[in-house]
């Protein structure tokens, strides 16, 4: 059996899909889904239409503070922190479940899989490439979701104030502990527009920044972008490589200008994926 977190802001158009997605799930024990800042319906949706799931609805407009106080409501592990604008696919929490009982992975997530038919050619371009790097394949990373287990939780009391962190649990992991589960999918709408996925991987970005410099990871990682990069150029992906390597570029340099002026930081969200329908 396991627990659920959905940490939810403002997510009234899209938090359906995601609990109808949980609700039918075997090896589900808990359901707790942490409003947090709403200024639309989200908790009169939970509370009215899903009467199985604990409903918090916190003042606090802050996903680390939303976990932080969910997690007062766990039953059984492992944990699923999951975020509010993706599904699961059926069976996903078991399969999860069983796949990291031999104690091995402490840290899991599901496979994802990224829905670009909405999204322009620019936005496709760059998931082309992005979703064929190993590191992306197969890290529990970028899945919006990840699984941590009982043990694993004790390598951190609680989620500090950083800007990613699902960032901050995989730093805690070395590489074996953690892993993509076979056969469980999470579905993800990709941004529609340029604009709305530089937003969003700069945000990712930033946060890595965070990380780097707070001395919270206990495991690094070499990520080996260079070659798989290089050989993409020389072979039939030589556009969309070069429209990921253009768009990479200048969100790492947008990232680095608003490192600058971290304490200031808004958090930046897309909403072009979160339209209903």
């Amino acid at each position: 059996m396991a627990s659920v977190i959905v940490p939810a802001h403002n997510e009234a158009t899209v938090i359906r899909r995601c609990l109808d997605s949980l609700m039918d799930q075997p090896g589900l024990d808990t359901l707790i889904v942490a409003c947090n800042g709403c200024s639309d319906n989200t908790a009169e949706i939970v509370r009215n239409e899903y009467p199985q799931a604990i409903c918090l609805d916190i003042a606090k407009p802050s996903k680390v503070n939303a976990l932080n106080e969910a997690e007062k409501h766990i039953t059984s592990w492992p944990v699923f922190y999951i975020d509010a604008d993706t599904r699961l696919s059926a069976n996903a929490i078991q399969t999860i479940v069983t796949g990291m009982k031999n104690g091995e992975t402490l840290l899991a997530a599901p496979e994802p899989v990224i829905d670009t038919s909405r999204s322009s050619w620019f936005v496709r371009q760059f998931y082309h490439i992005w979703l064929q790097l190993p590191y992306i394949r197969e890290g529990v990373v970028a899945t919006c979701s990840y699984v941590v287990s009982e043990a694993g939780h004790q390598r951190f009391a609680r989620f500090p104030e950083v800007i990613n962190d699902d960032g901050f649990v995989r730093c805690q992991f070395a590489r074996h502990e953690r892993r993509n589960i076979a056969g469980a999918q999470i579905f993800i709408a990709a941004p529609h527009t340029l604009t709305s996925l530089i937003k969003i991987k700069t945000r990712a970005r930033l946060g890595n920044m965070q990380l780097a410099t707070s001395g919270l990871c206990s495991q690094t990682e070499q990520k080996p972008y260079s070659s798989i990069l290089r050989n993409k150029l020389f072979s039939r992906d030589f556009i969309p490589a070069s429209v990921y390597l253009s768009i990479t570029l200048f969100i790492r340099l947008r990232a680095t200008w608003q490192y600058r002026n971290l304490r200031n930081y808004r958090w930046e969200t897309d909403s072009t994926s979160r339209l209903p329908g």
